[in-house]
């Protein structure tokens, strides 16, 4: 199937037909697919929601190959597809390639970094929200060992793991953290056996709370762990529900949020570099009726006031992607 044929396939993509109106916007998931439960889902998640309220429409592709980056940008961007929205920072390069030959489209990348004036770069301080989580599974552990599975192994993932250590550490200095990265491919987003056979590896190591930072990976991590009976902690997207009781929480990042406003504004989008952080929301940890039960009064009370102190300036969490290093955790 060619590259355009997929294009007017897609499900809530609208066809490019020769008589179509060619402003629409349009949406690149990174590879693992719209419906990976995470990252690429939240986009996805924002995008419905946009096109449900307002009765628009949008391009969509899901990317199977790296060959595709470039080609597809180049496609949006001649059809006329306005702004164009890309996920993942794997599309930082072939996007810094392409955003120059169209200057009068409006691109997007979320994860990633372009230095172009008609390049919307959107990121998130992960290790915020990921110092959150890490004092939950700290308070929740029994052993003292939790443990940590990354997607591809980059400073983006490195950036939630040394989050996730310093928050453990905060709650329980003796505590061990057990660090392992699936792949350093993109193939390592999407990778559920791999993720699982992690886990069991960390379980065997005394690990008894474990967050997945992992695209589709993670939904392995989180279905062994609740098979072997410990806790997960899930990430971008509320994954409190794929097991009730069994995923202690899941750090938040308001990807859906990033694009409902990014396709509510629009070809009117003021281009910008914008970081969203625990003061805007853009990350955080969901509490549900799925993990009611699992964390105490005491536990939310105890990092709602981290959480003041993080935006007051008064904690400050290590961003690894700043330096590449991490004082609490060896990768």
């Amino acid at each position: 199937m060619t590259l355009m044929k997929s294009l007017m396939g897609a499900a809530a993509a609208v066809a490019l037909t020769a008589g179509a109106a060619l402003a629409n916007p349009a949406l690149i998931f990174d590879l693992g697919g719209k419906f990976d439960k995470s990252f690429n889902e939240a986009a996805y998640n924002g995008a419905k929601r946009w096109a449900d309220e307002t009765g628009g429409k949008y391009l969509e592709i899901e990317m199977k190959s790296e060959a595709q980056r470039e080609q597809a940008l180049r496609r949006f961007a001649e059809s006329g597809a306005n702004p164009i929205i890309t996920t993942g920072f794997a599309m930082s390069a072939p996007l810094a390639d392409v955003a120059g030959d169209y200057p009068d489209t409006k691109f997007v990348t979320i994860d990633g970094w372009v230095d172009a004036p008609n390049v919307h770069v959107v990121s998130f301080s992960e290790h915020e929200g990921s110092f959150l989580v890490g004092m939950l599974a700290a308070e929740a552990s029994e052993s003292g060992t939790v443990g940590f599975i990354g997607g591809m192994d980059v400073p983006l993932i490195r950036k939630f793991a040394c989050g996730y250590a310093q928050g453990v550490k905060a709650v329980n200095p003796d505590a061990t953290v057990i660090s392992n990265m699936t792949g350093t491919t993109p193939a390592a987003w999407n990778d559920p056996v791999k993720g699982s056979e992690l886990t069991k590896a960390q379980i065997s190591q005394g690990a008894d709370v474990i967050y997945a930072a992992a695209g589709g990976t993670g939904v392995g991590v989180l279905q062994t762990a609740a098979d072997e009976g410990i806790l997960s902690i899930g990430v971008d997207s509320n994954q409190n529900h794929l097991h009730p009781g069994k995923v202690l929480t899941s750090m938040l990042k308001r990807v859906d949020v990033a694009v409902y406003n990014i396709l509510k504004d629009g070809a009117d989008l003021e281009v910008d570099k914008i970081t969203l952080d625990l003061a805007d929301n853009g990350v955080g940890y969901a509490m549900d009726d799925n993990n009611a039960d699992l964390i105490t009064e005491e536990m939310q009370a105890s990092v709602e006031d981290a959480k003041a102190k993080i935006i007051a300036g008064d904690i400050e969490v290590h961003n690894y992607a700043s330096d590449d290093s991490c004082p609490v955790l060896n990768f």
